[in-house]
């Protein structure tokens, strides 16, 4: 039947829920019935949302998919300040869990037709009375659409227990919203041919529920009732990298310290090693860094390095100011949020070496091609080169323009 639809049925359903969360912005998002976990591996690069979870009753189906929710190399590699968790469960919709109460959205895409109706009775408590999210999403067949479709005489699936026409959504989400304080608009999606939209309506039929401002006092009843119940099975979650970590943070720091007390360390040792007659050559290489690090104006602190970057310990290092390094990057000025606070993360740290008073970073002096060799081997040795090759964004592949297309 899909391809009758151009995008097909199931892509323009997920796309009506990614449309809402676009707009919306909601933080807690469950979908019921998730299945193989392609709406919420969709769902996932809309960063607003800081909860995401699924619900299915087939659990192997579940776990097969489960994967494709873990993390990017970029989400490790440049994570932000959005906190994003996944949990999936294995559970029927008919039975309560307390988890999953007070979300802001309740996707349950293609489900109910294959509950029975006396199912869909405790489906409808469990969901609008009892979980109350601020908004409900419920997209099903309508049956009035069938005649379209050659050849089908009963349900479009084996499994489906019921089709309904356009009235009898519209009876049903009527009185949920009666029985649960409510409101419902209808839409929907898979539209047919000019002539006979208005007769026929949608493929699928869409209700979109808002809980209404009365069940917020409800809700409160509710939390205090001591009705704790988790029925669900949990079978995975994680939780995305983010800089609201303390951990991520400070390794991202590092990695921004290393990165730019590396770039200064090249730009004075060309000049040192070519003299002033290249310095437009090291000029260049400045503004590029000026660039990658957001604009911010540099000519001052680059006619500092001239007279603060020096060699140290018996000219095996070359010595970076904190302040130079501060000041310079807008990350690490970001990171740190203060010079103070930049000395005390870094001089917990193994990877960074300081000098005496804490007020410089001492970088490795490479003297002839012999020790050049020698220094790139214990960097590649020590994992440093990888964090120097990966750890700034200018230098960085695009790994996903799925992700970049999302947002």
């Amino acid at each position: 039947m899909d391809p009758v639809f151009n995008p097909p049925l199931h892509r323009q359903r997920h796309q009506f829920v990614l449309d809402f969360v676009k707009k919306n912005k909601p933080k807690k998002v469950v979908d019921l019935g998730c299945s193989d976990c392609t709406l919420l591996k969709k769902l996932k690069f809309h960063r607003e949302i800081e909860l995401l979870a699924g619900v299915d009753i087939n659990g192997a189906t579940v776990k097969k998919k489960m994967r494709a929710l873990a993390p990017m190399s970029t989400d490790y590699l440049q994570p932000t300040y959005d906190q994003l968790r996944v949990e999936l469960y294995q559970g029927s919709v008919t039975q309560r869990d307390a988890r999953l109460r007070g979300f802001d959205l309740v996707t349950c895409i293609e489900l109910i037709e294959h509950l029975t109706l006396a199912d869909v009775e405790l489906f409808s408590a469990v969901v609008f009375g009892y979980m109350t999210p601020k908004a409900v999403i419920i997209s099903t067949p309508n049956s009035e659409f069938n005649a379209l479709f050659p050849g089908v005489t009963g349900f479009r699936h084996s499994d489906h227990k019921f089709e309904w026409t356009r009235a009898e959504f519209r009876s049903w989400a009527m009185k949920v919203c009666l029985d649960h304080d409510y409101e419902v608009e209808f839409t929907g999606v898979g539209k047919a041919s000019p002539g006979q939209q208005e007769s026929i309506g949608f493929c699928s039929q869409i209700g979109v529920f808002h809980r209404l401002g009365l069940r917020d006092s409800c809700n409160t009843a509710l939390a205090d009732s001591g009705d704790d119940v988790c029925s669900y099975t949990l079978l995975h979650s994680i939780n995305y990298p983010t800089l609201r970590d303390n951990n991520t943070m400070r390794r991202v720091l590092v990695s921004e310290v290393l990165y730019w007390a590396e770039k200064l360390k090249n730009r004075w040792m060309e000049e040192m090693t070519f003299g002033l007659t290249e310095s437009e050559q090291c000029m260049e290489e400045m503004e590029e860094m000026q660039t990658a690090c957001g604009g911010k104006e540099m000519t001052t602190e680059v006619e500092q390095c001239d007279e603060v970057l020096d060699l140290s310990e018996s000219h095996r290092c070359v010595s970076i100011p904190l302040a130079v390094l501060w000041s310079s990057c807008p990350k690490v000025c970001a990171l740190s949020g203060s010079l103070t606070n930049l000395r005390h993360i870094l001089m917990d740290n193994p990877e960074i070496k300081l000098n005496q008073d804490g007020s410089a970073v001492l970088v490795q002096y490479q003297e002839d091609d012999r020790d050049t060799e020698e220094v790139d081997v214990d960097l590649d040795d020590s994992g440093f080169a990888e964090t120097r090759r990966f750890s700034h964004p200018a230098e960085q592949e695009d790994w996903d323009a799925e992700a970049a297309a999302a947002l």
